[in-house]
């Protein structure tokens, strides 16, 4: 099976959880910190939910799972201890056109998460055939040299794009190329990039 990867505006998502153990605690608390709007549905839940909620992180909705739930989910996502509920969850949700994530049986759903590296606005992730250990090796490597150098580049070329173009400096369409050029990784590390967007200020 092929992937395509995308990467989805955290802040206009709309995402239920079904189950509140480890595995769903971790995937509602990532979609939380991307910005969104969670449910998590199940009768019980981690310490690490149950302060996320008190916090106003995301909604717990402490009962059993209902195909209302999906209701108005834009993704899904199945982490139960129960083959039957995360089964269900999966019929439901693809009868309704949703996104849908199956913790114990990926197959089942028809998209997966993949190990991230985040820096600023630098987002790095990793698939590695279903083996979410081999990620997570390959996404901690590249995470070695992709740290916050590149969080500060990447923010100082957005900051200059925006201000070249609010001014309608054409400047821009010149900037770009030049400053990500082929030697645009190799200034970030050894320190020169700065002063490179410095120059187009």
């Amino acid at each position: 099976m092929s992937d395509f990867p995308i990467a989805l505006h955290g802040e206009r998502i709309t995402a239920v959880v079904v189950g509140g153990g480890s595995v769903g605690a971790r995937k509602a608390l990532a979609l939380a910190s991307a910005g969104a709007q969670v449910r998590v549905v199940s009768p019980e839940i981690t310490a690490e939910l149950n302060e996320a909620e008190r916090e106003g992180r995301l909604i717990v909705e402490r009962r059993e799972y209902s195909a209302e739930s999906l209701a108005d989910a834009t993704v899904v996502i199945a982490a139960t201890n129960s083959r039957e509920t995360n089964a269900r969850v999966a019929v439901d949700a693809h009868s309704l056109g949703k996104l849908v994530n199956i913790s114990d049986f990926p197959d089942e759903g028809n998209f997966h998460t993949m190990a991230l590296h985040r820096s600023g606005d630098v987002t790095i992730a990793v698939s590695a055939g279903g083996v979410p250990a081999a990620a997570a090796r390959i996404r901690d490597a590249i995470a070695e040299r992709f740290d916050g150098r590149y969080e500060r580049a990447v923010s100082a070329l957005r900051g200059l794009r925006s201000r070249l173009i609010e001014r309608g400096d054409e400047r821009w369409r010149d900037a770009a190329p030049k400053l990500l050029a082929d030697d645009f990784c190799a200034s970030v590390e050894d320190g020169s990039f700065a002063e490179r967007v410095e120059s187009w200020q």
